[in-house]
């Protein structure tokens, strides 16, 4: 069985993510899409938030799972037989610590990969933390995020 795991801290998913997993995800038998959950960052959305929003968000792919993690994404690779990290890159900006990230991830498993895909055009200035912000100042962001994510960041403004 082919999987792959596209890791993330999706705080809120937006449109390019949602880009990529639907781009990639027919190329797996198996994509998880993993919430990760470090102690050290602060999030707006609760880890379980994060993946149920997750799970609306891509209702209707099948072979997707989201799952949460609070470790090494190497090491849910490894214990579930993931042999593929994919990684989004957006811009250059991003590059230089992705690239990192992948010889970080290499260093740690030799026998996992990490694969980059390029956002899509109309998606490569989209970013949780924008979609955040604007969403503070009552901005319009249906054209960032998906529905739920909209209704959910309205919901956490009012709270």
């Amino acid at each position: 069985m082919r999987k792959a795991l596209y890791p993330g801290s999706f705080d809120p998913m937006t449109f390019g993510h949602i880009d990529i997993i639907k781009r990639i995800h027919g190329h797996y038998d198996e994509l998880v899409v993993l919430v990760a959950n470090s102690p050290h960052k602060k999030y707006m959305f609760t880890a379980q938030e994060r993946k149920e929003l997750a799970q609306k968000c891509l209702e209707g792919l099948p072979n997707v799972k989201v799952d949460i993690f609070n470790g090494l994404t190497v090491d849910y690779a490894k214990n579930n037989g993931i042999q593929v990290i994919i990684r989004g890159l957006r811009a250059i900006a991003d590059f230089e610590y992705e690239m990192a990230m992948a010889n970080v991830n290499k260093a740690l498993n030799s026998e996992i990969e990490t694969l980059i895909v390029f956002t899509s055009p109309e998606f490569n200035f989209v970013s949780s933390r924008m979609a955040k912000e604007v969403s503070l100042y009552n901005g319009a962001i249906e054209k960032l995020v998906p529905k739920e994510v909209v209704k959910a960041l309205n919901s956490k403004r009012k709270s």
